[in-house]
């Protein structure tokens, strides 16, 4: 099984086609539409008529409780769950129904364990299985792998990687399709400060470079950091949507520290206020 094959694996069977390269998503394919998606398991109603929009450049934050549905959400965009009603779109194809070789250059998920996605001995063969799943030049992954994990060797097992390099890793082998959608479940679990602190660098350049991110997360600070919009899901139902200011400020369950000292201002980290503070003095 290649990457595309574990990405997948829960109840989507790879289909036995040849391994063509999708074009890119066009001008006009949206990364992302949720038009009115329920989803029920058995009894258990995960999404209730959920409708969400991603822009190309966007980075969207899911955030609510533990069973609020955000994983839910995050497996109906790649594909793994089908709709029980309504419908999902991204870069125009209906994930669950569309081969996962013309998905792959469409989107790409880093689930909460990014050991669920390595299953090779070495770094080098993560990054070759990455290449021949993507019909990416040989390289590409390893080249990636290079720039977010400068000093890691080729030989080393990946169950010997940190935490924040297993997610590294992930990402790279995740990016080696250059998806127009990123998906990422709870991606600062584990990491340490520093491991944080690069991983918003990263993303915040995947974002300008047009590539569209929505993070499934409980972590208030990095939503802060690097989200547009937040949107709030409670019982699988979407009970607040939009500018990342407005929402997590009224909404203290969900607002960062910088938000919580400065309400009712809309300031949510140590960087907007000292940026306000040096602007207020030039003036």
């Amino acid at each position: 099984p290649g990457l595309l094959a574990r990405l997948l694996r829960r109840g989507r069977p790879t289909p036995d086609t040849a391994r063509d390269t999708a074009p890119a998503p066009g001008p006009g394919d949206s990364p992302a539409e949720v038009h009115r998606v329920t989803v029920r398991r058995g009894r258990v109603q995960a999404l209730h008529e959920v409708t969400l929009t991603v822009a190309p450049g966007e980075t969207v934050a899911l955030m609510g409780r533990n069973g609020a549905g955000k994983s839910t959400l995050l497996s109906t965009l790649v594909g793994t769950v089908a709709p029980t009603t309504g419908e999902v779109t991204v870069g125009g194809r209906t994930p669950h129904r569309t081969p996962p070789p013309e998905m792959v250059r469409r989107v790409g998920l880093v689930p909460q364990e990014p050991r669920d996605l390595l299953y090779a001995d070495t770094v080098a063969a993560e990054c070759a299985a990455a290449d021949s799943d993507a019909a990416a030049a040989p390289g590409t992954c390893r080249a990636l792998v290079s720039a977010l994990l400068p000093d890691v060797p080729d030989d080393i097992h990946p169950r010997d990687l940190s935490e924040g390099q297993r997610l590294a890793l992930a990402l790279a082998l995740v990016l080696t399709g250059r998806p127009a959608l990123l998906l990422l479940d709870e991606p600062t679990r584990g990491l340490d400060y520093a491991a944080k602190v690069r991983l918003i660098e990263i993303l915040r350049g995947l974002a300008a470079e047009g590539h569209a991110i929505v993070l499934a997360t409980h972590d208030v600070e990095l939503a802060a950091e690097l989200a547009h919009r937040v949107v709030i899901l409670a019982g699988g139902e979407v009970v607040a949507d939009g500018p990342t200011a407005e929402v997590v400020v009224s909404s203290p369950a969900f607002a960062p520290q910088v938000a919580k000292i400065l309400a009712p201002g809309h300031w949510l980290t140590v960087t907007q206020v000292a940026e306000a503070l040096e602007a207020a003095e030039a003036r």
